[in-house]
């Protein structure tokens, strides 16, 4: 368990890189709160961070009743699958959102093994 409990730390901290960039093209760009539009790269590292927000509501949790119900390693893999995959769509959607694709596809596909092999451990303990 102290594995997830890592993971858990290192999404986190990405979340927090992720929320640090957005501050950074932020005053790059001279674009003052409580305005979110006006410069393009500024709106794609919003938009990163804001869809890793709507992501990790779903990651956190599944991950850590899939560590208890299911398998902890399982959940560890597939929370770092998840982390890699969200590094991915930064990188892509900075440059080019159109290409975000690839990463967005393997933090949900991550997201959704987490999903599913909680459910499975909790049904199995139920029954």
């Amino acid at each position: 368990m102290a594995f997830v409990a890592l993971v858990t730390l290192l999404l986190i901290m990405q979340y927090l890189y992720f929320m640090i960039m957005v501050g950074k093209a932020r005053g790059t760009a001279n674009i003052q709160a409580p305005a979110t539009t006006g410069d393009e790269i500024f709106e794609r590292n919003l938009r990163v961070q804001m869809n890793t927000l709507e992501q990790l509501i779903l990651t956190l949790p599944a991950m850590w009743v899939c560590a208890i119900y299911f398998s902890a390693s399982f959940a560890s893999a597939m929370g770092l699958t998840f982390l890699v995959g969200r590094f991915i769509y930064r990188s892509a959607y900075i440059a080019d959102p159109g290409n975000r694709g690839k990463g967005m596809i393997i933090g949900f596909m991550a997201s959704v093994g987490l999903l599913l092999t909680a459910l499975w451990g909790v049904i199995g303990k139920l029954l």
